[in-house]
């Protein structure tokens, strides 16, 4: 298909993203055509690890291309965006429980559906262009395809933090953050993949790799820890406000422009999966009772018509004045009795 290239090259299975006009946005086709390889090559012998990479500068996968969800929400279709996040969701568990390495090469933006296939896999390698966010706030959604779990798992409220706001993470910011593992130069990277081709072996990985660059969110640890150590969406809210921090302020600017009810959603959700009994297919169960929701009882479908459709950056949402009842929290988060996403493999 014209949007993805999938073939295998010596001992790698390769899968290539091929729509860089339109910042590699992932469509439920190229969607299901990874799931596909994946699935054969999980048992053929000839493939020792898989690698994912795509073409142009600016962005491995921007997020998913939302353009169709809008166009059979907004008639009233729900079925279809379920459809879609539900295998979406069972690829991001594949890809994380996969048997075999899973190598993402991470230039530019990987936002949404990007992390989603960029970094659940065993080898997440970022360069100096790199940006990682999670910026499905702005759109009426939370932050979902499994970043949940890496969020509860981010030191500290480092996660309330980056789900709230969409902060765009640097390659040492993803690497502190749990988003990334390695730091190679881009102008390394057709090398390594080349040997990695011809070997077979994910070893190799790690001699390339160099220290990445300094965290800002590092330096920052303490101040979020601070400020996002509340309960609730208004207990962050009233920490920024009283801040005389500089980046209490940016934050109550980017989230400013985000759904009220999302980022509560999101909050709650990182605090019921933080503890010992967290695992990606927990988090994943728990993103889909909000997107299972999201257009008929969230902001979604009016978090679109605003960012992509009209483009008057100009979002109605529920709870304009950023007070949420903890009901209206627990309605999106409630669970899905027959419609739960299972995993089983059909």
């Amino acid at each position: 298909m014209p949007d993805i290239d999938i073939r295998i090259t010596g001992r790698a299975g390769r899968i290539t993203l091929t729509r860089p006009k339109a910042l590699n946005a992932m469509t439920y086709d190229m969607c299901m055509a990874i799931d596909t390889a994946l699935r054969n090559w999980r048992e053929d012998d000839a493939v020792d690890l898989v690698i994912m990479d795509a073409e142009g500068d600016k962005a491995f996968c921007a997020g998913g291309d939302i353009a169709d969800l809008y166009a059979s929400g907004s008639k009233g279709d729900f079925d279809y965006g379920r459809t879609f996040w539900r295998d979406e969701y069972r690829l991001n568990a594949l890809i994380f429980e996969y048997p075999k390495p899973v190598i993402s090469f991470l230039q530019g933006f990987t936002m949404g559906g990007g992390v989603g296939i960029g970094c659940h896999g065993s080898h997440r390698i970022v360069g100096e262009s790199s940006k990682i966010a999670l910026p499905e706030c702005s759109i009426g959604l939370l932050p979902d395809v499994g970043s949940t779990l890496m969020l509860a798992l981010a030191p500290g409220r480092l996660g309330e933090y980056l789900g709230t706001t969409g902060h765009r993470m640097d390659p040492g910011d993803a690497v502190f953050a749990g988003f990334a593992d390695h730091f190679i130069p881009i102008s390394d990277w057709s090398a390594l993949i080349e040997m990695l081709e011809a070997s077979g072996d994910a070893e190799l990985i790690a001699k390339h790799s160099t220290p990445p660059p300094e965290s800002t969110l590092e330096q920052q640890h303490s101040v979020i820890e601070a400020l996002f150590a509340g309960e609730s969406l208004g207990d962050v809210l009233n920490a920024l406000t009283h801040s005389s921090d500089a980046m209490a302020a940016d934050a109550l600017t980017l989230m400013g422009r985000n759904s009220p009810l999302s980022m509560a959603c999101t909050i709650e959700a990182l605090h019921r999966l933080r503890g010992p009994s967290l695992t990606l297919r927990k988090a994943l169960e728990l993103e889909y009772r909000y997107t299972f929701r999201a257009m008929e009882h969230g902001d979604f479908l009016e978090g679109i018509r605003a960012q992509i459709i009209d483009k008057d950056r100009n979002p109605q949402w529920r709870f304009a004045d950023q007070s949420v009842p903890a009901v209206a929290v627990s309605k999106m988060l409630q669970p899905l009795g027959k419609d739960m996403l299972t995993f089983e493999e059909v």
